[in-house]
């Protein structure tokens, strides 16, 4: 019968420990955006309304199946770190730089007008991690943060564009 082990053993990346846990604490705060905003995004994926609802419908489907397809990766990364990936409503709510999505679903143009701050918001955490990652010399999350980036960016843009005149 194997023995429990009560401890890890230790990571040895070549990434020293604090700079891990640094990292690890803002990829953390990049999931709880993450998740946030894919909560958001479905949420107002079900309750869009009006004479854009199929448009709506059809594109906020397309973003929240790409947020929920990217909290898998960013919850692995914290993990090959040597940190646990933070997992629960109350933790999100607590590293997360979005608000939650409004009780009473809104009008389909402040969904819009919502997501783009809400993307923008992610853009923001992410880049935020770059001097980290550079000084740790971390390029398998300086990657993951520019994939994140360029999803964020273009979302951002897109939905924007609904808001012209």
């Amino acid at each position: 019968m194997a023995k429990n082990r009560t401890a890890s053993t230790p990571v040895n990346i070549g990434i020293a420990e604090k700079d891990r846990a640094a990292i690890a604490k803002g990829l953390n705060a990049l999931l709880a955006d993450t998740y946030t905003l894919y909560l958001t995004t479905h949420n107002f994926h079900w309750n869009a309304t009006g004479p854009m609802f199929n448009t709506l419908h059809a594109m906020f489907m397309v973003q929240y199946t790409e947020l929920w397809n990217a909290v898998d990766p960013v919850a692995e990364r914290i993990r090959a770190l040597g940190f646990p990936a933070q997992g629960s409503y109350a933790q999100f709510g607590k590293l997360s730089s979005l608000p939650d999505v409004p009780g009473d679903p809104p009008k389909a143009m402040e969904m819009v007008r919502i997501l783009v701050q809400g993307h923008e918001a992610v853009a923001r955490t992410a880049r935020g991690l770059f001097p980290l990652v550079d000084k740790a010399s971390d390029e398998p999350t300086a990657d993951l943060l520019t994939q994140r980036l360029t999803v964020h960016e273009q979302a951002a843009w897109m939905l924007r564009s609904l808001l012209e005149d």
